[in-house]
């Protein structure tokens, strides 16, 4: 499984805002939808499921760079920029299909914890084993 991982969607007409264009709350949607897809590829939700975890985002940044627009398709690159004990830093790429352009870059950092008591907990070793770091100088910058 490639570390970089490709998230498909089309800009729904509900993410519209009186701006006419998606609303910058949507973008943070759509990069949790990414780590969810890509937890999923790698087998990592049922494990943690399993454990009794759970992910939850400490800090998020966003830097909109072009708005898009309903029926848009985009593509969003996301990959672990870093993984530690209890904690991890997931990176952002927002494409457009259409144009190739970049429309955001992001990056939030997730703490594994305790479903039951959300207290941080050790990352299980399958989880770690599950997902490969993208050192800087190999993240992509933009259309892959």
């Amino acid at each position: 499984m490639s570390p970089i991982h490709r998230h498909p969607l089309t800009v729904p007409s509900g993410a519209i805002d009186a701006n006419g264009h998606a609303n910058n709350v949507e973008y943070m949607r759509w990069m949790q939808d990414a780590a969810i897809s890509h937890a999923d590829a790698a087998g990592c939700t049922a494990v943690t499921r399993a454990a009794g975890a759970s992910w939850v985002v400490r800090s998020h940044h966003v830097e909109y760079l072009r708005p898009v627009f309903a029926g848009e398709d985009l593509v969003i690159l996301t990959w672990i920029s870093t993984l530690q004990r209890a904690s991890s830093a997931r990176k952002y790429l927002i494409l457009r299909v259409s144009d190739h352009a970049l429309a955001a870059r992001g990056e939030t950092h997730w703490v594994f914890v305790d479903a039951a008591t959300g207290r941080p907990r050790a990352i299980l070793p399958e989880i770690m084993a599950g997902f490969q770091i993208v050192p800087a100088a190999e993240e992509p910058h933009g259309w892959t």
